[in-house]
């Protein structure tokens, strides 16, 4: 499709969309949108950065199309509050030209404003499980006019635990409503709640599972250690393409240690989020980044999917996720909306394990880059060199639990036969008074 009105809908979308700069459908746009709209149940995987908020917030609002009652009829789950916020904000840009109430609601904040917006009457909530039953709970928020409630980002949530919350939805909405359940990944724990969830779903897959953007370049730096990592960014970050960066580190501890670092020795302006820092904090940190204000934005994996920033001219994992479907979405904030972008993994050598596990889930080789010239190549500190050598143990052990490791070998304790524990041991020689 060339154009947006080949998708038949109202005039008032389509102005919003062109004034927000949207030429033509992606993909899972021109495949999802006509079957939302006869209302069928949908089962879409697509990856993130390929349109998906509005492949089903476009049909949703034509088939709303106006203010009515005070009760939901659109639910929109979340796993997190920063994605929730996002799909918020599209919904503003969607809205621009009609008369729908809408409204994230989430933790981390206090819920008083909230409650105060729910109160005056809501359309579409989008929310996150734990918020979402508080204010059912409460009797806040009522959920008997719901119409449509769409699941985001499925595997994210399952992987956060929260199928309970799910289930105990599932137990008090209304049965007759139409289901749109979007993944990025069919784990099993997905394929059971689809299985619960959707009613003879029309599935739409627009890419295999977990496989990349194209428009993204892989690489990878091998690297011995953590000091080594450090000067390497450092130095990547010396050169002025690397304009608009996310740095992902696997701990809220990292992420500020290489804050601490990057802001005494990179030029631009850095900020570091994570889930310890508080929510304006947060909005205020990604705004920044959005606006350009923001040169490289260290972070945890809470915006791995949290986040659509248009030309994120770098990825760099400064770790390696453990959790493998992570890789994607990392990399997924960059090369978005036909822009292109490079990820950039730096590996040291229990980490490259991971990566082999990454290449076997995306089914294709990351590439292997030489380390650049001058770079400060720092010693391995013993107590790391003995972290990584354990984790390869570790490692090898997953993979064949016959394996004998360096770090396996346990003393064995002295049987009661053995003259160590006879030497003054055994109680039965001593004399009787």
């Amino acid at each position: 499709m060339n154009s947006f009105s080949e998708l038949n809908l109202n005039k008032q979308i389509l102005n919003a969309l062109d004034e927000a700069g949207y030429e033509k459908p992606t993909p899972i746009q021109e495949k999802a949108i006509p079957q939302v709209l006869s209302g069928q149940d949908i089962l879409g995987i697509a990856q993130t950065g390929t349109g998906k908020t509005a492949a089903f917030l476009l049909p949703i609002l034509m088939k709303i199309k106006y203010a009515q009652g005070d009760q939901p009829r659109v639910l929109i789950l979340e796993p997190t509050r920063e994605l929730a916020i996002q799909v918020e904000k599209e919904c503003e840009k969607y809205c621009k030209y009609l008369d729908i109430r809408f409204l994230a609601v989430y933790g981390g904040v206090g819920p008083k404003t909230q409650i105060e917006e729910v109160e005056k009457g809501l359309d579409i909530v989008i929310a996150t499980p734990g918020r979402l039953m508080d204010l059912y709970r409460n009797l806040t928020l009522s959920l008997n006019s719901l119409q449509v409630m769409i699941i985001d980002e499925a595997d994210r949530m399952m992987q956060m635990g929260f199928l309970p919350q799910i289930h105990q939805l599932l137990e008090v909405i209304p049965r007759k409503r139409q289901n749109l359940l979007f993944s990025a990944t069919m784990p099993p724990p997905v394929k059971e709640l689809t299985a619960e969830f959707l009613e003879f779903p029309v599935e739409i897959e627009v890419t295999p599972q977990a496989t990349p953007a194209e428009t993204v370049k892989q690489i990878q730096f091998q690297v011995p250690n953590l000091k080594t990592k450090i000067n390497l960014l450092e130095k990547l970050l010396k050169d002025e393409i690397y304009s608009k960066v996310i740095v992902f580190t696997r701990s809220k501890s990292t992420a500020d240690n290489v804050f601490k670092y990057l802001e005494r020795k990179v030029e631009g302006n850095i900020r570091v989020i994570h889930s310890n820092k508080g929510q304006n904090s947060r909005i205020n940190a990604i705004n920044q980044f959005k606006e350009g204000e923001v040169r490289v934005l260290v972070s945890t994996d809470v915006t791995a999917r949290g986040i659509d920033v248009a030309k994120v001219s770098h990825v760099i994992n400064f770790d390696v996720p453990i959790q493998y479907e992570d890789y994607v979405h990392r990399i997924g904030r960059t090369g978005r909306a036909f822009h292109t972008g490079e990820a950039i993994s730096l590996v040291n050598e229990a980490e490259q394990y991971h990566i082999r596990k990454i290449e076997e889930l995306i089914r294709m080789s990351i590439e292997v880059v030489d380390l650049p010239e001058g770079l400060d190549i720092s010693p391995t500190p013993k107590e790391e060199a003995i972290q990584i050598a354990r984790q390869i143990d570790h490692q090898k052990r997953k993979e064949d639990p016959t394996f004998k490791g360096a770090f396996q070998e346990k003393k064995k304790r002295p049987s009661k036969n053995s003259k160590s524990f006879n030497k003054g041991g055994n109680k039965s020689k001593r004399k009787k008074r």
